[in-house]
Formats: C-alpha cells, sequence, structure tokens
C-alpha cells in the first residue's frame, strides 16, 4: 500500500447520515463489517520491558480524535466459508463514544457503527438501524460474531487493554516501541510505526485463532 499522507477532518454524525443516505446499497456491506470495529492511532507509550501483568489504563487523556485509513480482512463466514474484504474507513470519537464509517474502495459507504457505552448502533444501506447494549453483542447478533472493538481502542493507542492480563513485547530495535500485544485470544503485531515527525502506529496486524480472523490495518497520518 502506497504511504501517503492524508489529513482526515471528521464530519458530524448528521452529515455522515446525510452521504450514507444518498449512497446505494451494496451486498459486501456486512463482509466489510467483519473487517473492522474501531481503529485509531496516537502517539506511543514508552515500553520498558516485556511483561505480563495487570494492565493500567493508558490511553491518551484527550477527549476527540479522527482518523483515516485502509483495511485488508480474511474471515469464515456463517457458512465456513473464508470470505475476504478491504477498503476504507474513517473514525471520529468523542469521549467513550465512537463512530466508525466504513467505504469500499470507490469511496462508497458500506456501514456505519455507533458505539457508546449506553448503546451501539449498526447502519446498513436501504435498512433499518440495528442497536444492542454494545458492539459486540450488535455484531453477534446481526453478523454471527463479535470483534474487540474495546480492545481495538486501546492496542491502536498502542497499549495493552486496562481490562485483563497481556503479555507484550518491545521491538528490539527500538524498546521503547512495542512489537507485540498478546491479550484476550488475539495477537497484535506492530508492523510498522509512522516516520518522523509524525507519530503512532502505521501498520498493525491482528489475528485470532478460534474463530479464525486476520485483519491488517494501515493508518494514514
Amino acid at each position: 500500500m502506497a504511504d501517503n499522507r492524508t489529513t482526515f477532518r471528521p464530519a458530524s454524525p448528521a452529515s455522515y447520515r446525510a452521504r450514507f443516505l444518498r449512497r446505494p446499497a451494496l451486498g459486501v456491506a456486512a463482509a466489510a463489517l467483519f473487517a473492522l470495529a474501531g481503529c485509531a492511532t496516537a502517539p506511543h507509550h514508552p515500553v520498558n520491558q516485556p511483561s505480563t501483568a495487570n494492565a493500567t489504563t493508558s490511553l491518551t487523556t484527550q477527549t476527540s480524535r479522527a482518523y483515516h485509513g485502509r483495511f485488508a480482512v480474511q474471515y469464515v463466514d456463517q457458512n465456513d466459508q473464508q470470505r475476504n474484504a478491504y477498503g476504507n474507513f474513517d473514525w471520529r470519537e468523542t469521549d467513550s463514544t465512537v463512530t466508525l464509517e466504513l467505504l469500499n474502495p470507490l469511496g462508497q459507504t458500506l456501514a456505519i457503527v455507533t458505539s457508546s457505552p449506553a448503546q451501539a448502533t449498526l447502519e446498513l444501506p436501504n435498512r433499518q438501524p440495528l442497536t444492542a447494549d454494545n458492539v459486540s453483542t450488535l455484531m453477534q447478533q446481526a453478523l454471527g460474531f463479535a470483534l474487540p472493538v474495546e480492545g481495538l481502542r486501546y492496542w491502536l493507542q498502542p497499549s495493552v487493554a486496562p481490562t485483563s492480563r497481556a503479555h507484550t513485547k518491545a521491538d528490539p530495535q527500538d524498546p521503547s516501541r512495542l512489537a507485540q500485544i498478546k491479550q484476550d485470544g488475539w495477537t497484535i503485531d506492530y508492523v510498522a510505526y509512522a516516520d518522523a515527525p509524525a507519530t503512532g502506529v502505521k501498520r498493525v496486524n491482528l489475528t485470532r485463532e478460534d474463530p479464525p480472523l486476520q485483519i491488517k490495518l494501515v493508518l494514514d497520518q
């Protein structure tokens, strides 16, 4: 993937929905949703030594973040068939609420996901919005399995999530950076970081064995 830097200016939820309603329905909407349920990047946090320990909350103190990136995913559907999906995403986060728009390579909206502590909403073209108590429940009901949305919010800082034990490895070429996190059944490999003066994660791969899922993310600075 080309390393073209992009400046993304988040739109309001109303403009997201107006743009969403003007775009055609696409049959691959559910497939694209499997790829991603939250991505962000922020300045990395130093890692002194690889460790296995109870994590502490380490999200930055920012109350709003906005990002643009690309994804590619390989997964097994409900019929036990291997599938692939790819496209772009726009992410807007305010406090604990995330609005994620997934787009195909032509820029057409595939799905809009809104996640907050109280409720999660999934909007697909020409369908009534689906709601649940959280993103995991919503995706499990609508798509057949769930992705670790809350974990991704931390892992892409990059940092371990504060809710469970994790094993980390530092980058041998730069011990201040994470090379890998293993947590909650996921392996998160940090493939590349942004070149100075930019900071944060540039490329990250996530894998899970049961059920199998592979996600590749490129975060544009």
